[in-house]
């Protein structure tokens, strides 16, 4: 037989243990709280950091636009206007076909591999994208247009891509912003 004294020491205990588990599961879900919270920022972060960027550039020229785009139009001569690259080499296709693949060399010696995928000359306007390169960028690609202008004409350089972790995003748009008006503004000289 039980004595009165122990059954309110039994539900003491039973109480006791009830808080117990309360207080873990109440600690646990707060735990899986914070980790949603900090799985859910994570996520954001990892898609702000591989949020897609872009850059334009332009410059109106006196040029006709058919002067213009003559200048502009042959992906393998780049060297020819612009004035940080010193060569390009054709790896595959030919020309401005669609397909062509080029090694594009600074002056400096760093190497962009580029194909190009679109050619317009009737619109004036081609695409390529970079397959590899030194820049910590990816899923580059970039369209080159040539559109008449109350002035002549107008050169449209502009580019999506996302910058790789690790990698300031403003650093590299000012990066390829300033590849743009290098060749841009040197079309100023070239052909106006």
């Amino acid at each position: 037989m039980s004595n009165s004294n122990d059954r309110p020491n039994h539900d003491l205990a039973s109480t006791e243990s009830k808080k117990n588990l309360v207080s873990k599961s109440g600690s646990g879900a707060a735990s899986m709280r914070a980790l949603g919270v900090g799985l859910l920022m994570a996520g954001s972060a990892a898609g702000a950091l591989a949020a897609t960027q872009s850059v334009t550039e332009e410059v109106e020229l006196t040029a006709s636009p058919s002067q213009t785009w003559a200048v502009v139009n042959d992906f393998q001569r780049w060297q020819a206007w612009h004035p940080a690259f010193a060569s390009t080499e054709i790896t595959k296709g030919t020309g401005n076909a669609k397909g062509t693949v080029r090694v594009l060399a600074t002056k400096d010696g760093a190497k962009f591999i580029e194909e190009l995928t679109a050619y317009d000359p009737a619109a004036h306007s081609y695409q390529y994208r970079i397959i590899e390169s030194p820049l910590p960028i990816s899923g580059y690609v970039s369209t080159i247009e040539v559109k008449k202008s109350s002035l002549g004409s107008r050169i449209i350089w502009s580019s999506n891509f996302t910058v790789n972790p690790g990698a300031s995003d403003e650093a590299i748009k000012k990066t390829i912003a300033g590849v743009y008006r290098a060749g841009l503004d040197n079309l100023k000289t070239r052909v106006n």
